[in-house]
């Protein structure tokens, strides 16, 4: 996966002559990587210099934005600050039982070895279902849970049968922390995710989810946290057997340099990623999710 023109060739989605929009492979960086390759750096040896505007994870697959000139960077990165961009990811757990919506409001930190991590003990956090008030330290079992300066291994995550009780939860759900449980220590990052389910069977869910803010890492941990790991996860599954199951989908950005048009752009998920859900997933499977 070194060779720039066919990585281009393969992988372009939407280009003009300000952004040029990529469906990242699973297993590249797209910037910054000190002892591998990287998009940027790919560009660059081929001597196409791009900006990028934004970042996946290495893990991660699909949309990635670049600036092709340095004058148009500046406005798009304002419009992921100003958090006007439009962001749709395809998360696929390896768990079942979360609910239709959810909102996962769980503010993060960086704990030890840098790793990404709610800034509460997750004991803490509770799950607010309609007339439905769980506290998740009441429906984990204590064994069950890493160390509270630890982000969870594989071994350590509870299954979405021990965190939510049957008929605990209906159609939508809210994960929080109370103020007062916020970890004082550190700096915090106030984050929050929300998701639509749109399949579950097999031990495995498939959700669509929005990062209203972006934090590093934020869907990964999130899910993790309450207990549905991304499926292949690194973070959380300490030997993976699959590729990581979260895909950048949809991406929605104001193009300035042309008048302002809305421009939405769409990754397919691969025939890969979609195989839990069967050799013959549903044509309408992801219709309604289109739009956060």
């Amino acid at each position: 996966m070194t060779d720039w023109g066919g990585i281009r060739r393969a992988h372009t989605i939407y280009e003009d002559d300000a952004v040029l929009a990529l469906d990242k492979p699973v297993g590249i960086s797209v910037m910054g990587e000190r002892h591998d390759t990287d998009l940027v750096r790919l560009a660059a040896e081929a001597g196409e210099e791009l900006f990028p505007v934004h970042r996946i994870d290495k893990v991660t697959s699909g949309i990635v934005l670049f600036a092709r000139e340095l004058r148009f960077h500046g406005d798009l990165t304002r419009q992921f600050q100003r958090r006007t961009i439009g962001k749709r990811y395809l998360a696929l757990t390896r768990t079942r039982g979360l609910p239709a919506a959810g909102t996962i409001d769980l503010p993060l930190s960086v704990g030890r070895k840098s790793r990404v991590r709610v800034a509460a003990n997750r004991a803490d956090i509770t799950l607010l279902a309609p007339g439905d008030l769980l506290a998740s330290g009441d429906l984990l079992a204590s064994g069950d849970l890493a160390a509270s300066g630890d982000l969870a291994a594989s071994g350590d995550l509870v299954g979405a049968g021990d965190l939510v009780g049957a008929g605990g939860v209906t159609d939508e759900g809210h994960w929080s922390v109370p103020p007062e449980a916020v970890f004082g220590h550190v700096r915090t990052y106030p984050s929050v995710t929300t998701f639509v389910r749109l399949w579950e069977g097999g031990g495995h869910t498939l959700l669509a989810a929005t990062p209203q803010t972006g934090r590093r890492h934020q869907i990964r941990v999130h899910l993790a946290w309450i207990g549905h790991p991304i499926a292949g996860d690194p973070l959380f599954d300490k030997a993976p057997a699959t590729r990581t199951f979260l895909h950048s989908w949809r991406l929605a950005f104001d193009a300035a340099w042309a008048g302002g048009a809305r421009v939405e752009v769409e990754a397919p998920p691969d025939a890969d990623f979609l195989a839990p859900v069967g050799d013959r997933p549903p044509a309408d499977l992801l219709d309604d999710a289109r739009h956060p």
